[in-house]
């Protein structure tokens, strides 16, 4: 058996690749296990380029011309890395010559080639969606591939009226973001768009107009004109096509195939399938989940995505591995050894409320973080990211922490400290690149260094080496959100503390101590 690549090397990547992986990581980084699982397993050169000129590649196309994969491994491990560098040498070989669509393929708008991307990275977030993108831009230094985040804060698209339109939010959208030129990411002048990152949601939008889904958004208890209006309703023009899309990446799969995303995710690779001439039973009832029955004489086919896709994720849940093996039975899993562990490197601490006003044990802990530092001489304070099940609870505890001078971001997913179109929300706490280049942060003790949130922030986002604390002070609802939360930090080597706070003793302290036995088992 051939054994796992131990660093990044020209082969497989592109000398470009290559140089910008050293001047993002070093030029002495080692891979970590999913990123040589992927050196090994994803660098495949492109089908259709691989075959003589005489091949027919419309009527006896090669088989199978498409790959899909799961990334699986423990928070930190440097995913990101590991499905970008296989996506962005693919679409930097075929950049000149793209994989040919059949001729069941609908006609591609000529209108929107600028604005059709030929990669796909989704994310949970529209904050993870942007650091992908800026983690992107880094690593497409020295190979000039055009990478667009779309990605804006929930909170402007909730403020447009029914009168908006696709280009009205295409002109906000301009002004929100940004590239390193600083002109217009999003335009259908100058160079194509290669990678787009975004959320499944906004691409949607993007795809089929803003408000494409008003129609079907009807309720019961609208009188009859409400309803007649919804019914007529035209939704904005398309401000991007999917046909020429042949990378798609599903970052923080785990999330976005869970209950609450699943219809929408699989809703937009539908899209880009039947763009590219592709159609399937199951995209005709995409709430429904195909299981295989023994009644059912003629079991659903498997899903065969006229594209690569690459599934990402920290965790497996059961129901994400069922769909997989139901639906992509020829699915390559690459999982890492420590998958569903904690890293070494994270220490867990339980902490018995003591009161019952528990925002006084939560500062009591804080300031206790902040004696520790003072007494090890550290130059900078420990940052402090704290995360609780409910928006309200965040409210309250940053209330009470500011009346006690302790300075803090409480961020929710409606809340008004999230910014539009950037993640400035996130300043101070988000991985830098003087971080990445080991350089001591830029920091005051007047800054926050506490942040308060929920689930929001648990997923995928890389945070600063300077958040060494981690409080969780609400039950976690089960150990794959715990492992999303106490994985913000500890990551990529870094030590960290994961703080659970709780009931120990007593009458309700039952739970807590179950929590606890189940924490230990992942350490151990």
């Amino acid at each position: 058996m051939k054994t796992l690549p131990p660093r990044f090397s020209s082969p497989p990547l592109l000398e470009g690749l290559l140089q910008s992986v050293h001047e993002v990581l070093g030029a002495t980084t080692k891979a970590t296990p999913i990123q040589s699982l992927s050196l090994k397993h994803l660098f495949k050169p492109p089908v259709h380029l691989s075959l003589s000129k005489d091949t027919d590649l419309i009527n006896d196309p090669p088989s199978p011309a498409w790959n899909q994969y799961l990334l699986a491994s423990e928070t930190g491990s440097g995913k990101s890395i590991a499905y970008m560098l296989p996506m962005f040498q693919y679409l930097k070989l075929t950049e000149n010559s793209p994989a040919p669509l059949p001729d069941c393929a609908p006609p591609s708008p000529k209108h929107l080639m600028n604005s059709s991307p030929r990669g796909l990275i989704l994310a949970p977030t529209h904050e993870l969606s942007r650091q992908l993108s800026s983690f992107a831009k880094a690593l497409l230094h020295n190979v000039r591939l055009r990478v667009v985040c779309t990605s804006q804060a929930n909170t402007l698209s909730s403020s447009r009226g029914r009168t908006s339109t696709a280009s009205q939010f295409k002109r906000e959208l301009a002004r929100s973001d940004f590239g390193l030129s600083g002109e217009s990411q999003f335009s259908k002048k100058g160079r194509p768009i290669d990678i787009l990152v975004s959320t499944p949601a906004k691409i949607l939008e993007m795809t089929r107009g803003w408000g494409w889904d008003k129609a079907e958004k009807i309720e019961d208890d609208w009188d009859e004109a409400r309803k007649e209006r919804a019914r007529n309703w035209i939704p904005g023009n398309a401000e991007a096509s999917l046909a020429l899309i042949e990378w798609v990446v599903v970052d923080e799969a785990d999330i976005l195939f869970d209950k609450d995303f699943q219809e929408t995710t699989r809703l937009l690779l539908a899209d880009i399938a039947r763009a590219r001439g592709y159609e399937h039973p199951s995209f005709s009832s995409l709430k429904m989940t195909f299981m295989p029955s023994p009644d059912v004489p003629n079991a659903m086919p498997p899903i065969a995505y006229p594209f690569n896709l690459v599934l990402t994720s920290a965790t497996i849940p059961s129901s994400l591995s069922t769909y997989l093996s139901v639906n992509h039975p020829e699915l390559t899993r690459l999982a890492s050894p420590k998958l569903h562990q904690l890293p070494t490197t994270l220490k867990t601490e339980h902490y018995a409320y003591t009161s019952g006003n528990k925002n006084v044990d939560v500062e009591k802990r804080i300031r206790s973080v902040w004696a520790e530092d003072s007494a090890s001489n550290r130059k900078a304070r420990s940052k402090v990211l704290i995360f609780c099940n409910k928006s309200s609870k965040v409210d309250d505890l940053h209330l009470y922490l500011k009346e006690q001078g302790i300075a803090n971001i409480p961020l929710t997913s409606d809340g008004q400290a999230r910014h539009h179109g950037s993640n400035r929300h996130l300043a101070g706490f988000l991985k830098t690149k003087n971080e990445e280049a080991n350089l001591p942060p830029a920091d005051t003790l007047t800054d926050p260094h506490v942040m308060i949130t929920t689930s929001l922030l648990s997923r995928g986002l890389d945070f600063s080496p300077q958040i060494k604390h981690v409080f969780i002070l609400d039950e976690p609802r089960n150990m794959i959100d715990f492992l999303h939360r106490a994985g913000r930090s500890g990551r990529a080597g870094n030590e960290g503390h994961v703080v659970i706070f709780g009931k120990m003793k007593g009458r309700g302290s039952g739970s807590a101590r179950d929590v606890k036995r189940k924490i230990y088992a992942l350490a151990h």
